[in-house]
């Protein structure tokens, strides 16, 4: 020992190369891609992807609305460090991701590039107009319904594509994306199993949601949506249209009524009062600052609207 450090002593060059060796190639062992997500589902998803090989962001947080996000300049910072950005796609942040994007100046990540991926291309779509589209009809969006990602199928197609997007970016870590995201996969599948036994006692059962982004849910875990309290999408309900709905839900006994946190629920609540319903406020997307995950999440979903149905079953 003492001989090697005699030799050292008397090379300064290589004293200096090994130094830079054990500084610098830990740092490249650990260099993570750095995803940019729009909504928190998506940043779950890519978590479930990238795993340990990714550093995932998402640009908003579950208690918010995506469709009216203030385009806010730290937010622009976020992109510009993104090596990848997902999008959800179909207009839902049509107003405010562009002005982000181009604030970011970050070419890597602009539509059409291998750093930008909108994730509806794989997806599974619902309610896309045959017709043509006007602001008469709300807020319509003309390629379909962008609240797709509470289809566990179709966070199925999501996730793969994520991880074939993580492959091209980063191919000495491709075949470990594949892995991860098929890994999700046999879990999810896993989950479904367990998802349908415990919603299995309330199928078709009907059920009214205030805003237009539960049917997927609602199909995938074998309940239906009768009736929205938004007369047209993004159309705050009139008082005529309460009352409807209202005698509808008495009419065909329907149990439940489902919205998002982000919300209000003030009109919800005393429809459900009128009607002998149960209100469930769900959170619009995955917890993940704190680590929740997308199967997680749905979980917590399932677990709600289950808990709700046994309830109003029993009070009648």
């Amino acid at each position: 020992m003492r001989r090697v450090l005699r030799d050292l002593v008397g090379r300064p060059r290589l004293v200096l190369a090994l130094v830079l060796a054990l500084v610098l190639a830990p740092a490249a062992a650990v260099a993570k891609l750095n995803v940019v997500a729009t909504v928190p589902d998506l940043a779950a998803l890519a978590r479930e992807a990238g795993g340990d090989g990714v550093q995932v962001t998402a640009l908003l947080l579950p208690t918010q609305d995506p469709h009216f996000a203030d385009a806010r300049p730290h937010l622009a910072l976020q992109l510009n460090r993104a090596k990848l950005v997902l999008v959800v796609g179909l207009g839902l942040e049509a107003g405010w991701l562009p002005v982000l994007l181009g604030g970011a100046r970050n070419p890597a990540v602009q539509s059409g590039s291998d750093g930008y991926l909108d994730a509806s291309t794989v997806a599974t779509l619902k309610e896309v107009p045959r017709a043509r589209v006007d602001r008469s009809m709300g807020d319509i969006h003309p390629g379909g319904n962008p609240h797709y990602l509470a289809d566990p199928e179709n966070a199925v197609r999501v996730v793969r594509a994520i991880a074939a997007r993580l492959a091209k970016l980063d191919a000495a870590r491709a075949a470990t994306y594949r892995a991860n995201a098929e890994r999700f996969v046999t879990s999810l599948r896993g989950a479904q199993r367990r998802w349908a036994a415990e919603l299995a006692p309330y199928a078709r059962t009907p059920i009214v949601a205030y805003h237009r982004s539960w049917i997927y849910f609602a199909e995938a875990m074998g309940l239906r949506i009768v009736e929205h309290l938004e007369p047209k999408p993004g159309i705050p309900p009139s008082a005529a249209h309460v009352l409807r709905v209202v005698q509808l839900m008495r009419a065909s006994k329907v149990p439940l009524i489902v919205q998002e946190e982000y919300y209000p629920d003030r009109t919800a609540a005393l429809v459900a009062q009128k009607a002998g319903a149960r209100l469930v406020v769900l959170r619009g997307g995955a917890d993940v600052r704190r680590g929740e995950t997308y199967l997680q999440r749905i979980d917590a979903m399932v677990r709600q609207v289950a808990s709700a149905l046994r309830i109003a079953r029993g009070s009648r």
